[in-house]
């Protein structure tokens, strides 16, 4: 080891840049969840979990059906019960 060391082009933050049009988070999943990610990448021979996780997220987003206004409404119903955000459907006739 050395007795000195020049850290006066030193740079701070990670080593490793983080590839364009991806953000490092921390996020919370459940244990069940990623035990079932991480088999089905042991199944598959290897890879990332965490890619696969990312693809199963983006082909949700692209196959939502539902419009964002409607999910917007049925969130704050959910969470405001007296919200007004509820859509107006016609009453039922009686039969």
């Amino acid at each position: 080891m050395k007795r000195n060391y020049d850290f006066s082009k030193a740079k701070r933050g990670a080593v490793i840049a983080t590839p364009p049009g991806k953000t490092r988070i921390t996020i919370r999943i459940d244990d069940d969840v990623l035990d079932w990610f991480r088999e089905r990448v042991h199944e598959a021979g290897g890879g990332s979990y965490q890619t696969m996780i990312n693809r199963a997220l983006r082909e949700y987003m692209e196959h939502q059906v539902e419009p964002f206004e409607e999910t917007l409404r049925r969130v704050l119903s959910e969470v405001l019960p007296g919200s007004k955000a509820r859509r107006k459907t016609p009453k039922r006739r009686a039969s």
